[in-house]
């Protein structure tokens, strides 16, 4: 069966528009998302601050629980635990990283003794796990 060239033009179009639509979608549930936790915080006699490092942190990452969960149930564990780790590295690598290229970040004396040596160790563990469970695939090491 060929494909013509006006059936692309159409899905190209009917996709463009699906993506717009879901693009002002999100905009509006984050708007939504804000100004809810806002009144809850209100209604609650909570610190917005509260709510915000909270409720709009679970927001931000439902996305990614979401696709975890999925692959999970998939019988897709390294889909998930590569959606974490890309997530932290995005996270740490772009956040953080542009934040202080646009202005020097003040670093607290027990995060560099305490959370980076430990946020290290953490990463190196998961790496050793993920390797080694790849030689054990690839039958070096038999389990």
């Amino acid at each position: 069966m060929a494909i013509l060239i006006s059936d692309v033009g159409d899905s190209l179009i009917l996709n463009l528009v699906l993506l717009s639509l879901g693009f002002l979608m999100l905009i509006k549930g984050a708007d939504w998302l804000v100004k809810g936790a806002g009144n809850l915080a209100r209604s609650f006699g909570v610190s917005p601050l509260f709510i915000g490092l909270t409720v709009v942190a679970f927001g931000t990452s439902a996305p990614e629980l979401a696709v975890s969960l999925s692959a999970s149930f998939n019988g897709l564990g390294e889909i998930a635990l590569s959606n974490v780790v890309g997530s932290n590295i995005a996270n740490v690598g772009l956040i953080i990283g542009i934040s202080a290229m646009i202005l020097p970040l003040s670093v607290e004396s027990s995060t560099v003794r305490k959370e980076i040596p430990f946020a290290l160790l953490i990463s190196a563990a998961v790496f050793t796990m993920i390797a080694f469970r790849a030689i054990l695939s690839l039958g070096f090491v038999k389990e």
